[in-house]
């Protein structure tokens, strides 16, 4: 199966991509900092922690170098001019809140497939890709949601928020592993927003804890314990002699 891109071609336009990730989640960091309620330099420094914190992270679980965040000059500009717009600019509820659902999710593919073409690059297997490439999408959102004191939305009631991160890293291994990568980029991205978006519609997500009861079980052992302890000691008074003044 051909390819569209070159090997370089795709790497490079993996780097456009993740570059629009740090643009785009800058941009939502800084709407959670209005909604926080902070000034200026808390708008920037939110929104750097959201788009270069995922980033950051996958960098530094490859051990290549130094964080591109930290030598390339446009990444923190960028998350810096995301942050800013939001700072700027103010819409409806209504309107944001269908806006944040498709930056959401263009972000997320982005960033899957960022990751995981690194990880391919880097000559690591397919569950690392997978891995790394699920923490570059999903990590830069919950370094933000720990720093304004807030669980982190991947951890659960997410319209599995990571699942997608990983269904689009999967895609992506798979036709890189055909050699079209150019449709994994396609159909991860588009497949992926699809996916986040009706999950996000339906309130899809994963189940929570399991129905059993631990605690009740742990009750009926010590109960049998207990009741098998009591007759024993029953038994062994029954077996004893009188004493002698019993007698």
């Amino acid at each position: 199966m051909a390819s569209w891109l070159s090997p370089a071609d795709v790497d490079q336009v993996t780097g456009y991509l993740d570059l629009a990730g740090v643009a785009i989640c800058g941009l939502l960091g800084g709407t959670v900092a209005r909604v926080a309620g902070l000034d200026l330099f808390g708008y920037l420094a939110v929104g750097t922690v959201s788009g270069l914190g995922g980033g950051i992270i996958r960098d530094t679980l490859l051990q290549r170098g130094t964080p591109v965040a930290l030598t390339d000059a446009a990444y923190l500009p960028t998350a810096m001019a995301g942050a800013f717009l939001a700072f700027l600019f103010t819409i409806g509820e209504a309107q944001w809140n269908r806006l944040f659902a498709w930056l959401d999710a263009a972000v997320l593919s982005f960033w899957a497939i960022a990751g995981t073409q690194k990880t391919l690059a880097a000559g690591l297997a397919w569950l690392a890709a997978v891995l790394i490439g699920t923490v570059s999408a999903v990590g830069g959102g919950a370094v933000r949601d720990l720093l304004l004191s807030r669980v982190p939305a991947v951890l659960g009631g997410n319209g599995l928020y990571a699942t997608v991160a990983a269904a689009v890293s999967g895609v992506y291994i798979v036709c890189a592993r055909l050699g079209a990568p150019t449709i994994g980029i396609v159909v991860g991205i588009l497949g992926g927003m699809v996916l986040r978006l009706v999950a996000n519609h339906r309130n899809w997500s994963l189940p929570g804890g399991l129905p059993l009861e631990p605690t009740r079980a742990l009750k009926q052992v010590r109960g049998r314990t207990s009741r098998y302890r009591t007759r024993a000691a029953g038994e062994h008074t029954k077996q004893e002699p009188p004493d002698d003044e019993s007698r």
